[in-house]
């Protein structure tokens, strides 16, 4: 067989396996269909999903998912977490969809953005950023069950964001913005702050200059990043709600949305750093020259105590978000 005639054959079995792929999803989403219109008939209060609803919720996702897995931004367990995440967040609600994927996106291309520099000061650096499935649901896991519960009490959909007339959906809603708003903020806060501020970060319990790479260390070009990062994804979600809901003129406006995902990520960043710098242990090694975090022979202490991960870090802090941001906003909302 020749080089052309090998390149034909795999080309083409690229493009059946693509078609097999396609014609999957288009039954799953049928499947799909076909139980929520059995369970409306069967309890009569559920609202059935559109088939087209089902499609768009399973093929973006995996479709997001695969380019993140050949990117390196997902390995195969954070491919598989975050297509399950994905998909729930699609179903429930386009707004939650278009919010977690500008914070997928941007977090993905700033963790790869100046990488010869993240690699000199980062002794954890994954090359491409890879994300597991533990990753995944430390980020998303707050969301998904948001989502969830979103889709019992208010079923699938799009609504506005009115606390006068759908309380508890919008709780929902501003407390799921919230915990994503925080994971951006402190993704853009950590991969901009890093590189591009000149001077050296300060631990947020103390104020004291302290190496770059430390936990808990902040500067003002990462809280103005972390303020930016959760203001993309309000926006996001504002621009969906333009989209998609139908009755915007006699609701609440929702322009707040962009105002409390931007505080979201600046609360979420200092939430963050501040758990970082009391239960994450930082070290400075000196064989390496770089923090670690964790204890070795050669490093010296400067902050915090080995009881928290980073992972566990960030679930903790898109928690308390989520809990808070809701109160906050419903207190200073406008209302018609």
């Amino acid at each position: 067989m020749s080089y052309q005639q090998e390149d034909f054959f795999k080309e083409y079995i690229k493009m059946m396996a693509n078609i097999i792929v396609l014609n999957l999803i288009i039954c799953i989403s049928l499947a799909f269909w076909i139980v929520s219109m059995t369970a409306n008939t069967y309890y009569g209060t559920l609202r059935p999903i559109s088939p087209w609803r089902w499609l768009f919720s399973v093929l973006v996702p995996l479709v997001i998912a695969t380019q993140g897995l050949k990117k390196k931004s997902l390995d195969h367990s954070g491919a598989l977490g975050g297509l399950v995440v994905g998909f729930i967040l699609t179903v429930a609600n386009y707004s939650f969809f278009t919010s977690l994927f500008v914070f997928f996106v941007t977090s993905s291309k700033l963790t790869k953005w100046k990488k010869d520099i993240k690699k000199q000061i980062d002794s954890e650096y994954k090359e491409g950023g890879q994300r597991n499935w533990v990753q995944v649901f430390c980020n998303g896991g707050v969301p998904t069950e948001l989502a969830v519960l979103y889709m019992i009490e208010n079923g699938p959909g799009e609504i506005p964001i009115d606390f006068s007339k759908q309380y508890t959906a919008s709780w929902m809603c501003l407390s799921l913005l919230g915990a994503l708003a925080c994971s951006a903020g402190d993704t853009w806060a950590s991969e901009i702050g890093s590189v591009m501020s000149k001077s050296k970060p300060r631990l947020i319990t103390t104020w004291e200059k302290v190496p770059v790479g430390t936990n808990g260390a902040v500067s003002f070009v990462g809280l103005l990043s972390s303020l930016l990062g959760g203001m993309a994804v309000g926006i996001a979600y504002f621009i969906t709600q333009l989209i998609f809901v139908t009755d915007l003129e006699i609701s609440a406006p929702q322009w707040p949305i962009i105002v409390f995902g931007a505080a979201a990520g600046l609360l979420g960043s200092i939430v963050d750093s501040y758990l970082g710098a009391t239960m994450q242990y930082s070290g400075f090694d000196q064989n390496i020259g770089m923090v670690v975090s964790y204890q070795t022979k050669n490093s010296k202490h400067i902050s915090g105590k080995p009881i928290l991960d980073n992972n566990t870090v960030n679930l903790f802090s898109s928690i308390i978000i989520a809990l808070v941001l809701p109160s906050m906003s419903w207190f200073f909302w406008p209302r018609r």
